[in-house]
């Protein structure tokens, strides 16, 4: 029995497949040959690394240029449908310029010779199972593939997996293309071993007794379902992902030259904090969303095997969260061994300066937070269960440790109002200095999210796959709701946000064009003084010195803090010493008004990046911008004793 996993376009050159990866490694314990073949990489060859690479990257994913591109090759010449999708998405929904539309079309007309080469240059009948990892924009790509390996090796078993076919879109999928004799739904780490078994066996996947649960199969004309399989409980029982077969592509295509190779690895799967409380706009783990974690000892095996065997200079953590207990175990032992490797994780925006400081200890150097938005409200609209000011320290203290952090802000949320964005725009205004977000879109409504599944919960309605659906799939709008990921949808009109989001999004695009190139900085001068360094380009004054009790407060609300916490901490702090509150309100406040400090109301945080002792400003004098900054050097001070 020999198996061959495929890779299609448009996945990504800069790293390997983890699926195939995991599948190859699994059916090497279980004595079946397996080899897995990077078809990418040589499509990349074809039309060119620079053209792969822009239309699988920097268009936007929701044009499927790229699963466009094959439509021809699947289905036929259908000029009118060509015509209409270049017109509606291209060109009225995405406003593509001209020059953008005749390089996708340059592409679409090499699609027919990198399948020839395909056909051509791969033994197939060799294979008794031909599988086929499908996420992102690989879908239609694969298709035309297996349709044209099923009709001149009819005896080659072509089995799916992967995102694009879990659930319901893996039935929809099996029942409209007669060539895919299998679909894996979900994760299949047991079930496409078992599969594989099972056909050499010549043994049915359905049957009653002993039915192999997590496969669509075809049983006169009709597309059935097994069920959900039960997900990976025990993720140290699998073996280590064999990575072999994309380096050897790699070394043997010329797209060496331009691919740094990124090395993935998962050490875990779901997400801890979706399984108490599940984002309302997140799709991401399907049917499985319970978290499970390898052990640190293992996780560290893994990477292990990536720094010392292959050599990794990156490490992608493919994990939707990271696991906390990691801190004091994985990323302990990772700031122990001083790798020279460097890390990406996905980590919860609620993170506290320690946990921040050993990410960088370990070699964490880029994180994704899941900070989508800047207001309150809007994050409990979401159910991220976290806060403004918890999204901004995360910022300060990953610009301090040097750790780049990707954020977005999302709009569109069913319930949000003018006010929402109005409060939002003033902290954005004030944390300039921190970097502007990755992206700044609309709210997308994915399958699997509870957008989705509970839209009335919500007050969404006209819930309806995406027009471009249409130029993709065959059938009805009904079938491609059953296909489709992605949807458009419209608000009840009492959650209708309308365009209150207006002024935020036009200010993210002006700060993403144009970045502060500015900073805050404080700088320790010694035990009693705090020098602010403000070289932003709103900046009140260039330096602010504060000492005492002034230092002390804008040392503390390093985190975020409650007036009540801080007059707690001063009066421990400074026990012979009576603090008015009222002047110390009046002090946070000037603090606010001088852009060195936010609040919403109830908590303040200070902005400032602590740096290292830098000396004597570069300014003798002292700044007390308007006035109204309390300093130690003034009468009227905050403290004020009482006998």
């Amino acid at each position: 029995m020999n198996v061959l996993l495929v890779s299609m376009p448009f996945g990504a050159l800069d790293r390997p497949a983890l699926g195939m990866s995991i599948l190859k490694a699994e059916l090497a314990e279980a004595d079946i040959a397996c080899e897995a073949r990077y078809l990418n990489l040589v499509c990349a060859e074809l039309v060119g690394c620079d053209e792969y690479h822009w239309i699988s990257t920097e268009l936007p994913y929701t044009a499927f240029a790229g699963d466009w591109t094959f439509t021809a090759a699947l289905y036929g010449p259908k000029p009118q449908s060509e015509a209409g999708y270049v017109e509606e998405i291209l060109k009225r929904t995405w406003q593509f310029e001209e020059r953008d539309i005749a390089r996708i079309l340059r592409i679409r007309a090499l699609v027919p010779h990198f399948l020839d080469y395909c056909m051509e240059t791969v033994r197939w009948d060799d294979y008794q199972v031909v599988g086929f990892t499908s996420t992102f924009e690989q879908n239609i790509a694969s298709l035309a593939l297996a349709k044209r390996i099923k009709a001149k090796h009819p005896a080659v078993n072509i089995v799916f997996g992967g995102a694009n076919w879990e659930g319901e879109m893996g039935i929809a999928l099996h029942g409209a293309f007669d060539f895919v004799d299998y679909v894996c739904s979900g994760e299949a780490d047991v079930s496409f071993p078992e599969l594989v078994r099972r056909i050499r066996d010549g043994c049915s996947v359905g049957e009653r007794r002993n039915p192999l649960r997590g496969i669509v199969y075809r049983s006169k004309g009709r597309s059935l379902f097994t069920g959900p399989p039960a997900p990976v409980h025990d993720l140290d029982a699998h073996p280590i992902p064999d990575f072999s077969d994309y380096f050897s592509a790699l070394d043997r295509s010329s797209a060496t030259t331009v691919v740094t190779p990124v090395l993935v690895c998962e050490t875990s799967r779901g997400c801890w904090w979706g399984a108490k409380s599940h984002c309302t706009f997140c799709g991401l783990n399907g049917n499985t969303m319970a978290f499970r974690r390898k052990s640190p000892a293992r996780a560290l095996e893994e990477i292990s095997h990536l720094t010392n065997t292959l050599l990794a200079q990156f490490i992608q953590f493919v994990d939707n969260i990271l696991d906390m207990k990691y801190f004091d175990t994985v990323l302990a032992e990772l700031a122990r061994r001083r790798l020279p490797t460097r890390f990406f994780y996905e980590v919860k925006a609620n993170l506290n300066r320690r946990h921040v400081e050993r990410l960088a200890e370990a070699g964490v150097c880029r994180i994704q937070p899941g900070i989508e938005s800047m207001s309150d409200r809007i994050l409990k609209l979401m159910r991220k269960g976290t806060t403004a000011l918890r999204n901004i320290q995360l910022l300060k203290w990953c610009k301090e440790f040097g750790i780049e952090a990707d954020w977005n802000v999302l709009y569109g949320f069913p319930g949000e109002t003018r006010g929402d964005y109005s409060r939002m725009l003033e902290l954005l205004r004030a944390i300039r200095f921190l970097g502007p977000p990755s992206g700044c879109g609309p709210l997308r409504l994915d399958r699997f999210s509870p957008y989705h599944s509970k839209p009335q919960d919500f007050g969404i309605r006209d819930v309806r796959p995406l027009v471009v659906y249409r130029y993709l799939y065959p059938g009805d709008e009904q079938s491609l709701g059953k296909i489709a990921y992605h949807f458009d949808f419209g608000y009840s009109r009492e959650v209708d946000p309308g365009g209150c989001f207006d002024a935020v999004v036009k200010f993210v695009d002006e700060w993403r064009r144009n970045p502060e190139a500015g900073a805050l900085r404080s700088v320790a001068q010694d035990a009693e003084s705090l020098l602010l360094v403000d070289t932003r380009s709103d900046a009140c004054a260039p330096e602010f010195r504060l000492t005492g009790p002034e230092k002390a407060i804008y040392e503390y609300c390093d985190e975020l803090r409650s007036v009540l916490v801080i007059g707690q901490f001063l009066a421990k702090a400074y026990p012979d010493v009576a603090f008015d509150e009222d002047g110390l309100i009046a002090f946070l406040e000037s603090l606010i008004e001088n852009h060195l400090m936010v609040s919403d109301g109830t908590h303040y945080l200070s902005l400032a990046v602590r740096s290292r002792r830098i000396g004597s400003a570069t300014s003798p004098a002292v700044a007390t911008a308007r006035g109204d900054v309390p300093s130690s050097a003034k009468d009227g001070q905050l403290v004020e004793a009482i006998n």
